[in-house]
């Protein structure tokens, strides 16, 4: 028996005691341990639940656990089920074991702050609702973890709401998102409509079956069902939430960017491939998604100032390479790079956390410096994290799920040579922005006094953090471990293989060796750049001409938001001046006035005057006793 439903209990547990009894948890370390050891204990049990499926995989290699029937009306009946398989035990030990880790580093990085039980109650219901999502075996099951991860997010984005430009990107993250959830919300209106259910598994049984390939229904309903991962997963046109998140505390921003949120439109178009082979044009659309947010995130990346917004950027583009690998139909090895992304990346954010902490929360890489040897393990787990996010070669996980994706770009029937020169570019990229943070924040002269050393509860996420992001890409590696399957061979029980066009190990070593090669580049470039000559960027308006330019439109994330407040806010807002009065609401008071108006023209002739009235009533006599004689 696989108790799945107590994984996400323990997180929804911890938020339900500090809800409700917050307030008397007055000893900061009672809000601690209740916040921390409930996601700690899901991930204890997630990891004994993962040992037992690999040591003995059930039959079918899936578990479904149904709990009750949610709502029973005619043929609509979706149940509270859970539902276990290779994809969704990846996403809980990805979203249980690195939300450990945050929910840890945040006891000591949150010390002090007036809402530290608040905290925790909405960190704890984050994780809760990203493990309904993973874990749904129906799709309104994962509708409702897929709102509830949008609501936190709202609510950890703008914890600091006393900050008007706090609240501001919070309601921006919902807006935005809520634009990609609409359309997910029309996708199983569809869905139902068309397949009579929205099981997830039987979903895709009566999709392929009753769709031929190409269908214009298989078409919409993965359509409007890429809405919401690209909402969630911030590509582009809808990214534009996720660098102004960075107004929430460092420790959200590692949940939201390695565990949480995210990665949940990746999961969605994994979890739902069968709808998305249907639909090869939208596979392509995907693909191409994808290929165009790396380079273009990867480019703003390299312009930022704000430590955190680099990573975000980063995030983005790296997301990128996840619905590359979707496209082209290389499941595993997008769900791959996202278990190894969220290792570094969590680290990289933790980092910086760190770094902020240290610097008296001065978040502006340019007046940082000098860091390596006053935070020596800051540095060390920063420099694993960075390489292993520039792909360096065969020592960091990042390399290894990287290179497949690139492999499957190459190889794969769906893929071609510019998805994998976008792929290779953006690695280019990629490595040369993630060392120019590197060598601008640690080396150099010091900037500014340490006004904060980490402690144990920081530092013990960070190393193992660290360690995850070099062991983390041997999985792949081909050698067996006992009778323990291989990443892509666990994973290809749930997810279909990717077909290759051609194929090879000396293809495969040579493409190999072009990714090392861009890798180490991006980082002699950074070099180059950041260490051996004068950086630039500290005045870029000494850039000329059209570079200052390109700088500005990279740096405002390529004018994204300034075209949406002149297409669709402005507009907006001026309707919003123009109907301040509401026209419905005109419209009903029209009529109220026209009753009054009705009320005074019949109260005049209600004067006491009984003449009039005799007046009146003989005259009603003879117009009626006129008509019915002229009818």
């Amino acid at each position: 028996m696989y108790d799945l439903w107590t994984i996400p209990a323990f997180p929804l547990a911890g938020f339900l005691v500090l809800a409700l009894a917050g307030r008397w948890l007055r000893r900061p370390y009672a809000a601690a341990v209740v916040g921390v050891g409930s996601v700690g204990l899901s991930a204890l049990v997630a990891l004994a639940i993962a040992i037992r499926f690999l040591v003995a995989p059930p039959e079918g290699d899936a578990v479904t656990q149904t709990l009750w029937t949610w709502i029973a009306v005619g043929d609509f009946r979706p149940a509270v089920a859970f539902y276990l398989d290779p994809l969704s035990l990846v996403m809980v030990l990805v979203i249980t074991v690195v939300g450990a880790l945050i929910h840890l580093y945040s006891a000591e990085y949150m010390l002090g702050d007036p809402g530290y039980s608040r905290f925790f109650a909405y960190m704890n219901l984050f994780v809760c609702a990203m493990l309904v999502l993973v874990l749904a075996d129906d799709l309104v099951l994962l509708y409702l973890g897929w709102e509830g991860v949008g609501l936190c997010s709202y609510l950890l984005i703008g914890f600091w709401y006393a900050d008007p430009a706090n609240g501001a990107a919070a309601r921006k993250a919902f807006v935005v998102t809520r634009v990609g959830d609409a359309a997910m919300a029309l996708g199983l209106f569809l869905l139902f409509r068309e397949l009579g259910t929205l099981n997830v598994q039987e979903a895709m049984a009566r999709a392929e079956a009753q769709w031929p390939v190409g269908s214009g229904l298989a078409v919409a309903a993965a359509a409007l069902l890429l809405g919401g991962a690209v909402g969630k997963s911030a590509q582009i046109p809808l990214q534009t939430w996720l660098p102004d998140a960075m107004a929430g505390p460092t420790p959200v921003s590692a949940l939201i960017h390695a565990a949480t949120m995210v990665t949940a439109g990746v999961y969605l178009v994994a979890r739902t491939h069968g709808i998305f082979l249907l639909a090869p044009a939208v596979l392509t659309v995907v693909a191409v998604i994808g290929a165009v947010t790396i380079l273009a995130a990867g480019a703003s990346a390299l312009t930022q100032r704000d430590i955190k917004r680099i990573l975000a950027y980063s995030t983005i583009s790296q997301l990128g390479y996840m619905f590359l690998a979707l496209g082209v139909g290389a499941w595993a090895a997008a769900i791959f790079h996202l278990m190894t992304h969220s290792f570094f990346k969590a680290l990289l954010f933790l980092g910086a956390g760190a770094v902020i902490l240290a610097q008296h929360h001065e978040q502006d890489i340019f007046k940082m410096g000098g860091l390596r040897r006053r935070l020596p393990v800051t540095f060390t787990v920063f420099v694993i994290a960075g390489a292993s996010l520039a792909g360096f070669p065969l020592v960091t996980a990042g390399f290894y799920s990287k290179d497949t994706l690139l492999w499957a770009a190459w190889a794969s029937e769906r893929g071609g040579f510019w998805l994998w020169l976008a792929g290779l570019v953006g690695a280019f990229v990629t490595s040369l922005y993630v060392f120019r943070l590197i060598f601008v924040v640690f080396l150099g002269e010091p900037r500014a006094p340490i006004d904060h050393r980490p402690g144990y509860r920081i530092k013990v996420p960070l190393v193992i953090l660290a360690v995850l992001s070099i062991v983390g890409g041997f999985v792949e590696i081909p050698a067996t471990l006992g009778n323990l399957p291989l990443f892509t061979d666990l994973l290809d029980r749930a997810l279909p293989a990717p077909e290759l066009a051609h194929g090879g190990l000396a293809g495969e070593y040579a493409l190999q060796g072009l990714a090392a090669a861009a890798s180490l580049a991006g980082i002699a470039l950074a070099w180059v750049l950041f260490v051996r000559r004068p950086r630039p960027e500290e005045h870029p308006e000494e850039f000329p001409g059209i570079g200052h330019r390109l700088h500005r439109f990279w740096l405002d994330g390529w004018e994204f938001d300034r075209l949406y407040d002149a297409v669709f806010v402005r507009p907006f807002l001026a309707l919003a001046r123009i109907n301040r009065d509401d026209v419905v609401d005109r419209l009903y008071a029209g009529l109220a006035a026209l009753a009054v108006l009705g009320h005074r023209a019949v109260r005049v002739t209600q004067n006491g005057r009984l003449r009039w009235y005799a007046a009146a009533l003989a005259l009603g006599t003879v117009i009626v006793v006129a008509w019915m004689g002229l009818s």
